[in-house]
């Protein structure tokens, strides 16, 4: 078969290992990590999805190396707990056994030890290790690494692995950016150290280097080691990208693929993990320029999704192996759509940080547009149903058109109806906002999966009860969303007003001064947008702070983002609105005016409830999902309509 993407499909060799392709899994940490540090199964379930999508590799991450002087709850293998050898043999066996090398991150986190412990106040009273004293930001005490400790650590670092390689482990991958220890003796920032460990980048990549010759030990010379670093910290006080080609030249001969991240989590996590905000790719330029000044292989990272860009980046030769995390989440199996040239049923991920946001407040993954990651073990394939039935969608949302899928997948004969001339529901209204177009083009590939899966979609079809006494399904999902809440108050059907899920259809409507009422997600982005276009954009939000509504890992970066863009008000309700402008009042009632010659109403949606009493019970089986239910969120919508068509 002649491939479309033949470079992201060539195997690669690296230390006597063949990898059957250039698209690696990068390290995603565990959810069931149990209190010893011990692999959980749902954790080996969710790395095993990843293999058989068909990743050249998966990683596993992240393993601490060192417990003594690092207590994060993260993976810890030693012979002397219990089953801890087994856990680490059994998520290996099941990566190798779909095809793809299994790989473990070694790392320490140094300074920042207890990061991940859920125990908040346990963690600031521990003695945080480093190297070289200091006060953290947070005001925690760091000490400074000992010769004999320093010495230790090494050690553990080649134990470690060799236990890995018994467990089955193919390949180990050393941590040495983002923050962590490593990276903490490589940055001149961290690392103020004036004996053999400081100063020049000669002596600022002994630690590394003393790490990866004790790894190299342990596991020999036909065992692959990736040795994972930030090509640059960029921030002021770090090393920059020459410091960083440098640092690379000096290590590279340990290794035998260098994999070029970026930035430093503590001090920039929107760079390490790129946000929407920021395009596909944006980090690809260092391991390209730090490519040109070493022999041994290059792996890139950052916010890629696209099967033509990896291609690109293979084929140019600004990297020999591409490594995506989120974008595997969203589709775990992109590698093997690449390899079947099915690149148009990609499902793209959205850099929404719901992944990364779930772990941090429930220590469990879900993913937005992929309702089976956290949750493998309840498992991953679509079964046909025993007995065949006729199911009707209400709505062509997101929700309705997983849901729609999903039925169809099961041989039902499934009609979905949407009452616009268009699918894609709510996804519409992002068409228009460029940082959003690839949540606008999830609408497309929902639509995509449900015809190819041979469901009937009928347009500006409104479903009542009528309708379904009509169909007479056995099965009727209700996914009728939700509508924009528009206040009642004086001037709010003025020809200036522009409600939020209307913009991308009156743009020109939309004037040079705008003023943004609302503060929510919506209301930020969208004036994130205009300010990106030159508008003077005020935004005024009820409550004191914006985008509530944003997730953990999300909200602060967009902060970020609109800060730049708009006049900022908080606490301030909207009460008229004029041809030049609104009228607000505060808690206290005092009035303010604020000008400007459009108005975006962006307050938020309210449940279509008035749908859902007519049509809940017309069917013998009826289940009701997204923001019919209550407005929430498209990962709410896609998991409830998944589970709503399984349950038929």
């Amino acid at each position: 078969m002649l491939k479309k993407f033949p470079n992201l499909c060539t195997p690669i060799k690296l230390a006597g290992v063949t990898f059957r392709n250039r698209i690696f899994s990068a390290p995603m940490g565990g959810t069931d990590i149990t209190n010893d540090g011990c692999i959980g199964i749902k954790s080996t379930a969710f790395y095993e999805l990843r293999a058989k999508g068909g990743a050249g590799a998966v990683t596993v991450s992240e393993c601490m190396v060192h417990p003594e002087t690092d207590g994060s709850h993260a993976y810890h293998l030693d012979e002397k707990i219990l089953n801890s050898i087994a856990s680490f043999a059994y998520t290996a066996d099941a990566i190798r056994r779909h095809g793809a090398i299994p790989s473990l991150e070694l790392s320490h986190s140094g300074m920042y030890a207890g990061t991940y412990m859920t125990d908040k106040e346990k963690q600031k009273s521990m003695c945080q290790w480093g190297p070289s004293n200091c006060t953290r930001p947070d005001g925690v005490e760091v000490r400074e690494l000992t010769q004999e400790m320093i010495d230790e650590i090494v050690a553990a670092y080649g134990k470690v692995a060799g236990l890995a390689k018994r467990a089955g482990f193919e390949m180990l991958m050393i941590h040495g950016g983002h923050g962590w220890l490593i990276n903490q003796f490589l940055s001149p920032y961290f690392n103020h150290r004036t004996d053999n460990y400081g100063g020049s980048i000669e002596n600022r990549c002994r630690f590394a280097r003393e790490v990866l010759q004790s790894v190299r030990e342990a596991v020999g010379k036909d065992f692959p080691i990736e040795f994972r670093f930030s090509g640059s910290e960029l921030f002021e006080g770090g090393y920059d990208l020459n410091e960083g080609i440098e640092i690379a030249k000096n290590l590279e001969s340990y290794m035998d693929l260098l994999h070029v991240s970026a930035g430093t989590y503590q001090r920039g996590f929107g760079v390490t993990h790129p946000s929407m905000f920021k395009e596909h790719g944006c980090n690809v330029y260092l391991a390209a320029e730090i490519k040109k000044h070493v022999s041994v292989p290059v792996a890139t990272i950052g916010g890629l999704n696209s099967p033509e860009q990896l291609e690109e980046i293979i084929s140019s030769g600004k990297a020999d192996v591409v490594e995506m995390a989120r974008a595997l989440l969203a589709d775990p199996f992109l590698p093997r759509k690449v390899r079947e040239n099915r690149d148009e049923d990609v499902v793209h991920c959205l850099r929404c940080f719901t992944c990364m946001a779930e772990r941090a407040v429930t220590a469990t993954r879900r993913c937005t547009v992929n309702p089976v990651i956290g949750r493998e073990l309840e498992g991953v394939e679509i079964y046909p149903a025993t007995e065949k039935k006729r199911v009707l969608v209400a709505g062509g949302g997101p929700g309705g058109l997983y849901a729609a899928y999903t039925a169809a997948k099961r041989g039902h004969k499934v009609v979905l109806c949407e009452k616009e001339n268009v699918t894609g529901g709510i996804l519409q209204s992002e068409q228009a906002i460029d940082f959003k177009y690839e949540m606008y083009k999830l609408g497309e590939t929902y639509t995509k999966m449900a015809l190819d899966a041979g469901v009937e979609i009928r347009l500006n079809t409104k479903v009542d009860a009528e309708y379904v006494k009509n169909e007479n399904p056995d099965a009727l999902i209700i996914a009728v969303g939700s509508r924009p809440f528009v206040p009642n108050i004086p001037g709010i059907d003025r020809d200036n007003v522009v409600i939020v899920n209307n913009y991308y259809k009156e743009k020109e409507k939309v004037q040079d001064e705008v003023i943004v009422l609302g503060g929510g997600i919506a209301g930020c982005e969208c004036a994130i947008h205009l300010g990106k276009e030159g508008k003077k954009v005020t935004l005024i939000e009820m409550r004191e702070e914006l985008a509530n509504d944003a997730n953990k890992r999300y909200r602060p970066l967009l902060l970020e983002e609109v800060k730049k863009y708009a006049d900022i008000h908080t606490g301030y309700m909207g009460t008229e609105i004029k041809a030049n402008g609104i009228v607000c009042k505060d808690k206290d009632r005092n009035i303010k005016e604020f000008s400007g010659k459009t108005i975006i109403c962006a307050l938020g949606q309210r449940s279509r409830s008035e749908m859902v009493e007519e049509l809940e019970g017309l069917a013998p089986y009826t289940a009701v999902i997204g923001d019919a239910v209550k407005v929430s969120t498209i990962t709410q919508a896609v998991y409830l309509g998944y589970h709503a068509a399984l349950d038929i």
